[in-house]
C-alpha cells in the first residue's frame, strides 16, 4: 500500500501545478476580446466556444500549451479589434503563427463585408495549406460548432437562421472544409471523424449537403 501511494505521490509531483503561463495569458487575453460577445442567436457567452475547442483538442490528445493556447485565441483576429501585431507582442511565434491560418478575411480593404461564398472558399483553400497546428485547431473548432448547433436543435431552437448563407451551402462549407483539413492525416483523422459523426446527424450526405451551383 505504501509503495502504491509513493508511486501516485510520484506522479502528481511530476505534472505541473495549475495552469501553464501560456495557457492563462491567452485565455485571459481571448476572454478580454470576446467579452461582451455572445454566441451566435443567443446569450451564451462567446468565450465558451473557444474555451469548448481547447477542451476538445485536450480530449483528442492534443495538449501542448502552444496548440491549446492557439485554440483560445483562434478568432480574436477575425472577430474582435485583435491585430496579428497584438498577438506577436505577447505570444510566441508558433502560437501566432496558428491563428494567422485560421484566421478568415471577413472584410475587404474598404471594411465592407465581403460574400459569404467568396470567403468561405478562400478560407477552405487557406485551411488546405495550413500546418496539421493549425488544421487541428480548426477540426476542433468544427466539432465544437456542430455540435453547438446539434445541441441548439435537440432545445427545439430555430438554427438556420442565424447564419448568412441557406443551409444547404452552411452543410456543404463544412464538409469540405473537413476534407480540406484532415486530408487523411492519421493524426487528425478521429477528429475529423467526429465532425463527420455529427454533420451526418444533422444531415445525411444524401439529404443535400453538396455545394448549390454557382448562379
Amino acid at each position: 500500500m505504501g509503495s502504491q501511494m509513493a508511486s501516485v505521490d510520484s506522479e502528481r509531483a511530476a505534472q505541473p501545478a495549475g495552469s501553464p503561463p501560456l495557457v492563462e495569458r491567452a485565455l485571459r487575453v481571448a476572454a478580454s476580446y470576446h467579452h461582451p460577445q455572445s454566441r451566435k442567436g443567443g446569450t451564451v457567452p462567446y468565450i465558451t466556444h473557444p474555451v469548448g475547442v481547447a477542451l476538445l483538442l485536450h480530449r483528442f490528445g492534443f495538449g501542448d500549451d502552444a496548440l491549446v493556447a492557439a485554440a483560445l485565441l483562434h478568432d480574436v483576429i477575425e472577430d474582435t479589434p485583435c491585430t496579428l501585431d497584438d498577438l506577436i507582442s505577447r505570444f510566441p511565434p508558433e502560437v501566432v503563427e496558428t491563428v494567422a491560418a485560421l484566421s478568415e478575411r471577413k472584410h475587404g480593404p474598404d471594411g465592407s463585408p465581403r460574400p459569404w461564398r467568396n470567403r468561405k472558399q478562400e478560407h477552405i483553400e487557406q485551411i488546405r495549406a495550413a500546418s496539421w497546428r493549425a488544421r487541428a485547431v480548426l477540426l476542433a473548432d468544427k466539432l465544437h460548432n456542430l455540435s453547438s448547433i446539434q445541441f441548439d436543435l435537440d432545445a427545439g431552437e430555430e438554427v438556420w437562421s442565424r447564419f448568412h448563407a441557406p443551409r444547404a451551402e452552411v452543410l456543404w462549407y463544412h464538409r469540405t472544409i473537413i476534407a480540406a483539413a484532415c486530408q487523411d492525416d492519421p493524426r487528425l483523422s478521429p477528429l475529423a471523424d467526429a465532425c463527420r459523426a455529427v454533420l451526418d446527424e444533422l444531415a445525411p450526405p444524401a439529404s443535400g449537403a453538396s455545394c448549390p451551383p454557382d448562379e
